[in-house]
């Protein structure tokens, strides 16, 4: 079964019908078809800049001059997605450490352990940092994970010193000679700023320890908050400069279209995306898959 197409299936049912009657057409587009296709796809929180485009485009170049309508769309579509940008986590550094940040619940200790299986997989060793020292259970649950990953990780107390827990997790990574080093923080609103404080203090921990680190910082976001999610992510572009997205519970959200716009508003690439519960559900982004998907295109393997 494609992976992509089965995650994406509640975000495509708030348009189809209105795709459909769109691709079905033989005749010149009317503005009653569009106006149907721009409000499901503002229900699946597609940016309103794109959404317009993407009617401007089928104005232009639509059923009307002969053009295919699902090709003016899928264009459209993909090209607001930029090329594809996982990471290998190579680099002229070793270990590439790569930060993990997002609001409560966002899925980031998940996310942690499975983007280290992941790295596991490609024959890289993994250490990870358990620096979210606010909840109980922060250090405990990515320890859990690490064993069923089978990594190292660098855990401290409930209430530690989370930027002494990223440094100590440096220490180890550089004694072990590890190539990537996945260091998971805490949940923080992003409105809190002692607590933005607190992630900057861990930046600055990890830079010490090994300048130029961390080489990447990622936001997890979870797609069922849509919109909402943006706003989350602009608020920590402007603190901690963000180079990468991870977008979990995928497969349960109705808003994907929100991932446009953190491209198109943010400029910051997807990396990778949750597309359901297991171990091995961290997928790299890829924009192809995504968009078809959406359009209701499925691809015999995925």
């Amino acid at each position: 079964m494609n992976r992509w197409f089965n995650a994406l299936g509640r975000t495509r049912q708030q348009f189809t019908s209105a795709l459909s009657r769109l691709f079905g057409r033989t005749s010149a587009l009317d503005e009653e078809t569009l106006e149907e296709l721009e409000a499901r796809l503002l229900q699946a929180d597609l940016p309103v800049r794109l959404s317009h485009e993407l009617l401007d485009s089928l104005r232009r170049d639509g059923v009307a001059r002969g053009s295919d309508a699902r090709d003016v769309v899928r264009r459209s579509l993909r090209e607001a997605l930029g090329e594809p940008a996982t990471y290998d986590f190579r680099g002229e550094q070793v270990p590439q450490c790569v930060l993990m940040i997002g609001i409560n619940g966002s899925g980031k200790t998940t996310s942690t352990a499975k983007l280290a299986s992941l790295v596991q997989r490609q024959g890289k060793t993994v250490v990870l940092g358990a620096a979210d020292t606010f909840r109980a259970a922060g250090s405990s649950q990515l320890k859990l994970w690490a064993e069923r990953v089978g990594c190292d990780v660098v855990t401290g107390a409930m209430g530690a010193d989370a930027a002494a827990v990223a440094f100590d997790t440096m220490d180890k990574a550089i004694a072990k000679k590890a190539e990537v080093v996945i260091i998971d923080t805490a949940g923080r609103m992003h409105t809190k700023l002692p607590l933005m404080d607190e992630l900057e203090k861990v930046v600055r921990a990890v830079g010490k320890k090994l300048p130029g680190a961390p080489h990447h910082t990622w936001i997890v976001l979870d797609a069922s908050m849509g919109q909402n999610a943006i706003h989350q992510a602009r608020q920590f572009h402007l603190r901690t400069p963000l180079t990468g997205a991870i977008i979990t519970k995928l497969d349960g959200s109705a808003k994907a279209g929100f991932i446009f716009a953190i491209r198109q508003e943010l400029g910051i690439p997807i990396r990778y995306v949750g597309l359901g519960e297991g171990q091995d559900d961290l997928a790299p982004f890829d924009p192809d898959e995504f968009v078809d998907a959406l359009l209701g295109i499925e691809h015999s393997t995925g």
